[in-house]
């Protein structure tokens, strides 16, 4: 081969002799070969690929650029040259003898690559990014394996004059040439075309350099460190990346693993049932014998259930498919991310042999100084293209990890919205936001190291490969160590994952009663029940902090156990490769090879028990995962869509059950509807109306039968959901602005006085769940989204409860009624009012789950069933009321037809009495005006839309959420240390100081040992001196290891006493907050408080603090070391220091705003998943689940995007800062040979292994910092809602008399109140007397101020002017508890808690039994309650849904007979309920609370003309103040609104 060279080149091709001198050099042969064929191969190799997008590319060129134009110049200089030389030699050789083969082929070979190079760039042009990887690494490798000829010609030229100068110049030309492309494609190539994709994401147009160092992102950087970053300022994310694209691939892959899973399933299910038909075989034996066994049969698997009752969730469900779909989806990620590990991997080895022949280079006398400087290069180069890989491999990984969160975020919203019923109530929604946050969020962690579980034991392996050749055998004894370290760590993990797992069920119930304490506190105000729940909470904290100190106890043991770890293995290989034979001697190349090789070896064995846990707990989240996921989806079969003539919906034999081994809440309907009917469904409470509902729009059970619908649904439930979006967003629900059908529905719905009433009009936003909207709002935005989306069929779910009756009465007119916009469409109307019964075509009549007869309004009375008799209980007064109104028509029938079309502005404008007076008066003369009237008021309010949104006051309920920008205060740091306790910060810091002393004191007395190899050159080595320095060497590292020990353990209980502080306060506060405060803040930013931000404060930051207090004392001792070696060095520290320091302060900044960005953006994905399980029936009844899942998409990739910035600006700092440590490596390794003669072997390995060490260590300070400063954001966050204004004290100084209030007089004394600062009084200063056991009814037209009266009475809000007296002492003067336990109220909604139903009714347990049966049975409740499982201890489940809304009531009736306070309020309390509850509840009042004072808020008139007075209240005003027969004698407000709901005289309303 070598002959073969040497005949080709026409000299020597390789003679080792040239290298064993001072001035050495490469034979001329081998850099005319070798050096030049290796570029060449590599190019030849992989840029042919490069060329494909030509051939195959459909897309047009992108047009020429001046960078693509220079590259080609260049190129095309390059091939001059080749082609030059090309002559030269031809034309030499034909004047003499042929020259060396060499000499025409490399030329030749040349002129191809420059065509090949010509075609590359020219195929880029295809493509986004225009620069090729494949070319730069040509160009580099080139560049490098043309400096050596470079030098030696340069040699050649100044020591003899140049002998064939063409070729010379010839080299030098092309040389430069090639630097020049190098260094121009660095550069990113951007056509103007694609300048727009730029600005959107620089990324994808990035030249390979700057993709490899992350350079394209420094605008980004450097723009976070001028201003704070905003969301718009961020990037978009690339296509591929969007998570869209990345869910339908997982998607697809997940259905596939799913049904292979489920049926694994059913073979495991068919295995147990023969299992448990071979039981039933052994049971035959003899009958006599069978008894016994029968016996014990029953015995046991009662025990069985118990057992398994505690979890309750171990039903069977399809295993193993989740990682396996994760595998699949991510295969490409994951292989590109191995292949740079692997090399990663190698890399790392590298440098400790380097090292070795570093230390042995100093030591040797003859060693020639070329080598020592060839060292220090080649360990700067590997130390740089480890990095390069390491952050290619790191950037892959994260990315793996917020992709698969995106995923599975996305498959849990998906899963969500076709979830079966049964399905949704195994989880409650805390629970599916905890999939959400915390299981998605452990497999992104789990993601980031996922490949550590093949890499850590693959490094191990190496290590110990080169250890042996160090140590030989010895090393054995260094493994032992680490194996017998394994099991403690496995034992530690195993009891810290027990812990865990019981801590997440802390969790989970402590979030799910936050989450309910947030939903129902205006409850928990009005009863005063703040601090039973605040003790609820506080008990599951407690037993969450032991848990978690336990934890943290477990914790530090294994920091000791692992700190001890590398120093235990060096001491006992070191120890016995010195004891075991006399001849064995220490020197330095031996112990820092060794050390180097032991520190590389610490990485993967501290990586490893994390990554194994880190499996353990993403294994219970697969679990969870795989339950949610692989669950029963909503079966719609029993749900038929053909076309039958004649009929909308059938019931055919119809049977429906909550849960599918439940009893039929439904049973054996046969129904048919014809199209454009109005059927009317009618029955008591409880008797399956609701049900009947929820089974045609597909939520229930199937068991038998099936139901034929045709056509489109549109559904209002019976308690209104509303989103939080603006008002007109709420309406329009996702459908096209028809403006002319908008303005026709809001005026049908009476929602034209409301939206004068808004802030913002139609472009108000509505808080969480509607807060800002009246019940009777609500419900008729409600109906108004139904009626805009022009559905074929209607379901209304008595939507007419909520609502005043002459509003009721106004909707079923212009909406439902026969002559209403719906009119031919068909309508199923679930109702409990009698009244509009009349003018149905149909009615259902419903008992206990079945229709027990139909027909029309005139059949059901002559059939004398139940309907008759339901019928002459309570209709009787609406008869009268009717048979008055036809006279009435009949006279005013010509008015009647003017009012038709103009607005219901006398429903619910807010004018004056006066023109109210007037008003019917001039109906006649209005007929006239009539037309334009109506034209202008709708043609003005066109024109306020067309007018630009200015942000009217109040407009935005919801403020954005405060981003805190800028530095992280040093006050929080402060803060925390405080909660901490200053005294254990103290010692804690000192702890670090001590270990980080008895670290440099190990090291400096190890290199002393290694350099006793020189000093007893050829002597024996004394004994007394090897025992000595293992001794002291053991000691040193044993002190060590304990100084940590006694850090973590005392932070352990520092950080538990914080969190313990922490939570409290917030706690405590958030439950002291007045009401408005959560009126325009939304739960789930709340939630997050309690939910991430705590547990920050429990686990992250603590960890944070002490891994930033580690590595800045790392880096210290390892300065310090370096400096004791080469003093030089601390004038290198100086400027590294200084850009360190610049890369540190941009890369803060960013990397802060960037996690703040995250935690924002992440509140609305929860939110927004919140909001969609408690309306899912509503979605689903139309259909809209595509809609919001592409909201969703939304709002994950906004959130994603700032995710992928923040690894990015990672990945940014890291490549910076590895420069840094290689440049340290470089420095101390080039210090060492400049200053050889002067030093020591063991001084030199001690420095450069200090300083290999180091790149890791800077990387992890900034890490660390930034974690530090990003955590502590939570402080910042929960001190946020700490210092929230509170709201009066519960109990002051002054306490009101015992037995207060004992008569019940209330006084209005000019009483004013708004609701918020910035808004306009809701009461214009009230006056008035309400004596001692008085009923006073209180009327008025939505929003003059009714429900604000009784937020007054308890304080909700506070006065703005006057005050309010009852018997004599003035609220505002005694404490808010002794207020409100003193006063009872029957709250609008039904709240409910989760808990024991005796829990719901008294929760401090202050009352007897007796006392709480007393109330049940008052409230009608006793037979319920007493057939309930477990009675009184009756489980409540999530907001009370498994009661009906009305057995919801009464509960709130039998909360406030137990109470039985002096004054009752009872605000709008009848709204859900049907006549028999109504009639229930308001005799219940009548007789028990005689003796009280009842303020009663009333939609429905009949229920309070029996009052003693009435007062009516108009726009926050007193108008009318009297008896109800006086108010109905004289013309006024009051006897308008009677006429309007049909009641001429108080004895008519004998209800």
């Amino acid at each position: 081969m070598s002959a073969a060279l040497d005949e080709f080149c026409g000299s020597v091709f390789w003679n080792a002799s040239y290298l064993n001198r001072s001035d050495a050099d490469l034979p001329v042969c081998f850099q005319q070969t070798v050096l030049v064929w290796i570029p060449l191969v590599f190019l030849w190799i992989l840029g042919p690929w490069q060329i494909l997008p030509m051939c195959k590319s459909r897309d047009k060129k992108s047009s020429v650029t001046k960078l693509y134009i220079i590259k080609q110049v260049l190129t095309t200089l390059l091939m001059l040259t080749a082609v030059a030389e090309l002559v030269l030699t031809v034309v030499e050789g034909a004047e003499q003898d042929p020259l060396p083969a060499v000499q025409y082929t490399n030329p030749s070979l040349y002129i191809a690559t420059w065509l090949l190079v010509l075609l590359i760039h020219d195929a880029r042009r295809f493509c986004l990014r225009r620069d090729s990887g494949i070319l730069f690494c040509f160009w580099t490798l080139s560049l490098l394996c043309g400096v050596l000829t470079f030098q030696s010609l340069l040699r050649r030229a100044l020591q003899v004059p140049i002998s064939d100068v063409p070729r010379f110049v010839l080299f030098f030309i092309s040389y430069g040439l090639q630097l020049l492309l190098f260094l121009v494609s660095g550069f990113s190539d951007i056509a103007p075309e694609t300048k727009e994709i730029k600005k959107k994401n620089p990324e994808v147009t990035a030249s390979f350099l700057s993709s490899i160092t992350f350079e394209w992102y420094s605008s980004m950087v450097f723009k976070g460190y001028r201003k704070p970053l905003e969301i718009e300022d961020v990037w978009e994310l690339k296509a591929k990346d969007k998570t869209q694209s990345i869910y339908a691939v997982f998607e697809k892959n997940m259905k596939t693993a799913v049904r292979k899973a489920q049926a694994e399933l059913e073979k495991r299910k068919r295995k147990k049932r023969r299992r448990e038909g071979d039981l039933d075989h052994v049971n035959n034996i003899s009958k006599a014998q069978s008894q016994d066994i029968l016996v014990l049969e029953e015995k046991q698997p009662k025990k069985k259930k118990g057992d398994k009752g505690d979890s309750g969730s171990q039903k069977d469900y399809p295993r193993g498919w989740l990682i396996k779909t994760l595998c699949k989806t991510f295969w490409q990620n994951l292989l590109l991310s191995v292949l740079f590990k692997v090399v990663h991997d190698v890399i790392v080895f590298v440098s400790p042999q380097l090292l070795k022949l570093l230390i042995a280079f100093v030591s040797d006398e003859e060693s020639f100084t070329w080598q020592g400087y060839m060292y220090a290069i080649l360990l700067f180069l590997s130390a740089l293209i480890q990095s390069l890989c390491l952050q290619q491999y790191f950037s892959l990984c994260f990315q793996l990890g917020i992709q698969v969160r995106a995923s599975l975020i996305a498959a849990i919203y998906k899963k969500s919205l076709t979830m079966s019923g049964a399905t949704r109530k195994e989880s409650t929604v805390g629970e599916t936001v905890n999939l959400m946050s915390a299981d998605a969020q452990r497999f992104m962690d789990m993601a980031n190291f996922v490949h550590q579980l093949w890499s850590s034991p693959l490094q191990i392996i190496l290590s110990i490969v080169f250890l042996w050749g160090e140590l030989g055998p010895s090393v054995l004894a260094g493994l032992a160590v680490m194996v017998l370290l394994i099991p403690i760590n496995a034992f530690l993990v195993a009891k810290s994952k027990t812990i865990q797992v019981r801590n997440m069920k802390n969790k989970d119930e402590r979030m799910k009663i936050m989450s309910e304490i947030l939903n129902g506190i205006k409850i928990l105000k009005l009863f005063a029940w703040e601090p039973s729940f605040e003790k609820r909470v506080n008990e599951i904290r407690a037993r969450e902090l032991k848990n978690l100190l336990n934890f943290s106890y477990l914790q530090s043991v294994s920091v000791f156990v692992f700190t001890c770890a590398p120093f235990l293995v060096s001491l006992a290989s070191f120890a016995v490769y010195v004891l075991v034979d006399e001849n064995n001697i220490l020197d330095a190349e031996k112990a820092f090879t060794a050390i180097s090789l032991f520190n590389v070896l610490r990485f993967p064995m501290a990586m490893l028990p994390m990554v194994l846990s880190s499996l353990v707990q993403t294994n219970v989240s697969t679990v969870r995962l795989e339950r949610y996921l692989g669950g029963e989806d909503l079966d719609t079969s029993a749900i038929h869509h053909s076309p039958i003539e004649g009929s909308a919906v059938r019931f055919s034999e119809a049977t429906f059950a909550w849960e599918q081994d439940g009893d039929a809440a439904i049973r054996d309907v046969n129904l048919d509807i014809t199209p454009g009917s109005l059927v009317a469904v009618v029955g008591a409470v409880g008797s399956g109306k609701s049900s009947l509902v929820s089974a045609m729009l597909g939520e229930m059970e199937h068991i038998k039968g099936h139901i034929n619908i045709q056509g489109s649904l549109a559904y209002v439930p019976q308690q209104a959901w509303i989103q939080n979006a603006t008002l007109k967003d709420n309406i329009l629900f996702g459908s096209e602005l028809d403006e002319t059908r908008y303005q026709q529905v809001i005026k049908a719905c009476a929602l034209l006085p409301d939206l004068e009433l808004l802030p913002a009009g139609d472009q108000t936003e509505i808080g969480e769940k509607g807060i800002n909207l009246s019940g009777g709002q609500k419900q008729r935005v409600s109906l108004a989204r139904a009626v805009y989306s022009n559905a074929d069929i209607y379901v209304l779910d008595d939507p007419l409860s909520a609502v005043d009756a002459h509003v009721g009465k106004y909707l079923f007119k212009h909406v439902l009624g026969p002559k209403g916009l719906l009119k031919n469409k068909t309508r199923i109307l679930v109702t409990h009012s009698i009244s509009f019964l009349p003018q149905v075509d149909n009615i259902v009549v419903m008992v206990a789950g079945a229709v027990t007869e139909q027909g029309s309004y005139g059949t059901l009375l002559a059939n004398r069933g139940a309907f008759a008799q339901f019928l002459n209980l309570y209709g009787r007064q609406e008869k009268d009321a009717s048979e008055k109104n036809t006279t009435d028509i009949a006279l005013a029938g010509d008015e009647e037809q003017g009012d038709e079309d103009t607005e219901p502005s006398v429903e619910e404008g807010p004018d004056d009495v006066v023109t109210m007076t007037l008003k019917r008066e001039a109906s006649i003369h209005r007929r006239v005006f009539n037309h334009s009237i109506s034209k202008t008021s709708t043609n003005s309010w066109k024109k306020a839309q067309k007018e630009p949104l200015k942000n009217v006051k109040g407009q935005k309920l919801i403020e954005k959420e405060a981003v805190e920008t800028g530095k992280v205060k040093f006050s929080m740091y402060l803060r925390y240390l405080r909660a901490v306790g200053l005294w254990y910060s103290f010692w804690v810091a000192m702890g670090y100081v001590g270990q980080y002393v008895a670290f440099v004191g190990t090291n400096l007395w190890l290199s002393a040992w290694t350099d006793d190899a020189q000093r007893y050159l050829n002597e024996t080595y004394p004994l007394e001196q090897r025992d000595l320095r293992i001794g002291v060497f053991g000691a040193l590292g044993v002190s060590q290891a304990l100084f940590l020990l006694f850090a973590t353990i005392l932070s352990a209980y520092g950080a538990t006493r914080a969190s313990r502080v922490m939570h409290q306060q917030l706690l405590s506060n958030i439950l002291r907050v007045p009401m408005s405060f959560y009126d325009t803040t939304p739960t789930g930013r709340i939630v997050n408080r309690f939910a991430k931000d705590i547990f920050t404060i429990d686990e992250t930051i603590p960890m944070s603090f002490r891994s930033w207090l580690s590595c800045l004392m790392g880096i210290i001792s390892t300065l310090l070391m370096i400096t004791l070696a080469t003093p030089f060095f601390a004038l290198i520290i100086i400027p590294l220091g200084i850009f360190y320091y610049f890369v540190l302060r941009f890369y803060v900044s960013t990397s802060r705003q960037l996690r703040r960005l995250d935690s924002v953006t992440r509140s609305p994905i929860y939110s927004h998943f919140g909001e969609t399980v408690s309306g899912l029936s509503v979605i689903r009844a139309y259909g809209h689940q595509a809609r919001f899942l592409k909201q969703n998409e939304i709002t994950m990739d906004i959130n994603q995007k700032s995710v992928y910035s923040w690894i990015i600006s990672n990945r940014w700092l890291a490549i910076r800062l590895e420069f840094v440590g290689s440049l340290v490596v470089f420095f101390s390794a080039l210090l060492a040979v400049i200053s050889k003669g002067t030093l020591e072997g063991g001084i030199v390995g001690l420095s450069v292994s200090s300083a290999l060490n180091v790149t890791q260590t800077l990387n992890w300070l900034v890490r660390t910092s930034s974690e530090l400063e990003t955590n502590i954001v939570a402080v910042e966050r929960v001190h946020e809602y700490t210092k929230v204004k509170n709201e009066a004290p519960w109990v002051t100084e002054k306490r009101p008399p015992r037995g207060w209030p004992s008569k019940g007089e209330i006084r209005f004394v000019d009483y004013k109140v708004r609701y918020r600062p910035e808004l306009e009084l809701v009461l214009q200063g009230i006056t008035c007397n309400i004596g001692s056991t008085e009923k006073v009814g209180v009327v008025g037209r939505t929003g003059a101020g009714k429900s604000s009266l009784t937020n007054c009475l308890f304080r909700v809000l506070e006065a703005a002017g006057g005050m309010i007296l009852i018997d004599e002492v003035d609220i505002t003067t005694i404490g808010l508890h002794d207020l409100r336990r003193n006063l009872t109220i029957i709250p609008q909604d039904p709240v409910l808690f989760t808990g024991t139903l005796r829990m719901n009714l008294d929760p401090f347990d202050q009352y007897t039994d007796e006392e709480v049966w007393k109330a049940l049975e008052l409230a009608h409740l006793k037979t319920f309650v007493q057939d309930l499982p477990g009675r009184l201890l009756y489980v409540v489940s999530e907001g009370g849904e498994n009661l009906s809304v009305g057995q919801r009531q009464l509960v709130c009736l039998a909360r406030a007979l137990l109470r039985k306070a002096k004054i009752l309020i009872l605000d709008e309390a009848t709204a859900a309920v049907d006549l028999e509850t109504d009639h229930l509840i308001q005799t219940t009042i009548r007789s028990e609370f005689a003796d009280c004072t009842v303020l009663t808020i009333a939609h429905r008139l009949h229920t309070i003309m029996d009052s003693d007075r009435v007062m009516v209240l108009q726009a926050g005003r007193i108008v009318e103040f009297d008896s109800p027969e006086e108010l109905l004698r004289k013309p006024g407000v009051f006897s308008m609104m009677a006429k309007d709901a049909g009641i001429t005289n108080t004895e008519t309303t004998t209800l």
